[in-house]
This record gives structure tokens, sequence and C-alpha cells, in this order.
């Protein structure tokens, strides 16, 4: 019974590690990307919030340059946006004249890397496309193990503690949010069409496919502006920028030049 009792204890103490060291650690790539830059955020109200993101797994904040007066007469200095409220996103972006030398440059060594992508690079990309290919495949075999195992000696603790093998199992498969779609995939580094449901209407974006997670695709090297933005922030106007928009309101559509 007391070996039992341990064998729990430890069971719980190793899921509550890995759950937590998988919740900061895993962030969205595409999102990732953008972090530590001055970013533009548009949300579906129509508002448009400016700052320097820095990405977590639960949410981001943009952090102003200024500090921004409230019209109730409060002083705000950043712009939190949780996970759950990601379904409120149109698109993030990040215009070239915004950055720092430094950060411009790394951006050009990005397009660049994109475009003439190493061994290294290219062979981690097939590495993580296969293992999301299988994943499914994977959990099967996980499930059967467990099944297996819950029919030896040590059954009834595997049965007892089967919601923290679960919840372990949900958090690792889970954190790798990359859903792997072929007809993505051949065209990361082309230039391709994005098109972007925004107040019913499509609009469409021409830039560098760079990368795609179950939830965002990023694009680079993009032609962009805000309307009604630009009169007081001129640095915006119709600029190259790099964007990341959700996938359920963006849809790459046509290869293009």
């Amino acid at each position: 019974m007391q070996d039992g009792f341990g064998l729990t204890i430890l069971i719980i103490f190793i899921v509550a590690m890995t759950a937590a060291f998988i919740r900061r650690t895993v962030k969205d790539k595409c999102l990732k990307s953008l972090s530590g830059y001055p970013v533009v955020l548009e949300i579906a109200s129509g508002k448009l919030v400016w700052g320097i993101l820095r990405v977590e797994n639960t949410g981001f904040e943009l952090t102003y340059d200024i500090p921004h007066q409230d019209v109730q007469g409060h002083t705000e200095n950043s712009f939190l946006l949780y996970k759950s409220e990601y379904d409120q996103i149109i698109m993030l972006s990040r215009f070239e004249n915004a950055l720092s030398s430094a950060g411009a440059e790394k951006r050009r060594q990005t397009i660049d890397k994109i475009h003439h992508p190493g061994f290294f690079k290219r062979s981690q990309r097939k590495v993580a496309n296969f293992f999301n290919t299988l994943k499914d495949s994977v959990l099967e075999v996980v499930d059967l193990v467990i099944g297996q195992a819950k029919r030896s000696s040590y059954g009834s603790l595997l049965a007892s503690n089967e919601k923290y093998v679960s919840k372990l199992k949900t958090e690792v498969f889970g954190s790798f949010g990359t859903s792997f779609e072929p007809l993505l995939e051949r065209h990361i580094g082309n230039r391709v069409v994005l098109e972007v449901k925004r107040n019913g209407q499509i609009h469409e974006y021409c830039g560098i496919l760079k990368e795609y997670t179950a939830d965002f695709i990023e694009l680079m090297d993009v032609t962009h502006s805000y309307e009604g933005f630009t009169e007081k922030w001129p640095e915006w106007a119709q600029k190259t920028a790099d964007l990341v928009a959700p996938r359920r309101l963006a849809t790459v559509r046509h290869l293009a030049e």
C-alpha cells in the first residue's frame, strides 16, 4: 500500500513538473518570431494596438514606447491579450521601417535563410514534419501500451492514476502545435497570396511564406498599410511588413511571383 501511495505521489510530481515546463517553454512559432519587435495588433473590434511584443505560452503583451493616457484619465503602459482571446486577432504586423538597424539586418538574414535553408534547418524541419504526420499514430500506440500495462501487475496503479497519465499525454503531444500541411509545406520560402477575411470581405496580401502552425500563418516582405492610421503615424503608411494572421481567417490561395 505504501509503495502504491509513493508511486502515486511520484506520478503526480512528474506530471506537474512536465506540464509546468511545457507551459513555460512552448510558444507558437509564428508569434514567437515577432517577439521582441515593435508590432501593430489589429483586433476584431477594429482597434489597433502597437508596442513591443512579448510572447508567452498563455498569451502576449504589447508594451508601449510612450505611456497612453486613457479617456478615463488613467495611464496605461501595455496591452495584454490572453490565449483564450486569440479569436479576437485579425492580424499582427511588424513594419520594416520601425525596426532598429540591428533588427532590420536580422530580418534580412532571416529572409535569406528562408530562401536558402541550410542542411541542418532542412533536416530539422523534415524530422518535425515526420513527427507531426505520425502524431496520431503515436498516440494510438501510447494508448495501446497503457492498455496493455493496465492488465499487468501494475494495472490497478495505472487505473487509479489514469487522469494524471492522460494529462501528461495531452500536455506533451498537445505542445507540438504545428499541424503538418503538405500544400503549405512545399511553398515555404516562396511568394504566395494570402487571403484574410476582415469584416465580411477578402483582403489579399502577397509575401514570402515563412511559417505556419496549427493556429497562425506568417508572411514576410508584404506591402501593407492601415487606412485611417497613417495620417497620424505616417511611418506605418504603405510600407514593407511581416504579417502573422490566424488560420481561421487566413488562407494561402495562390503561388505568386
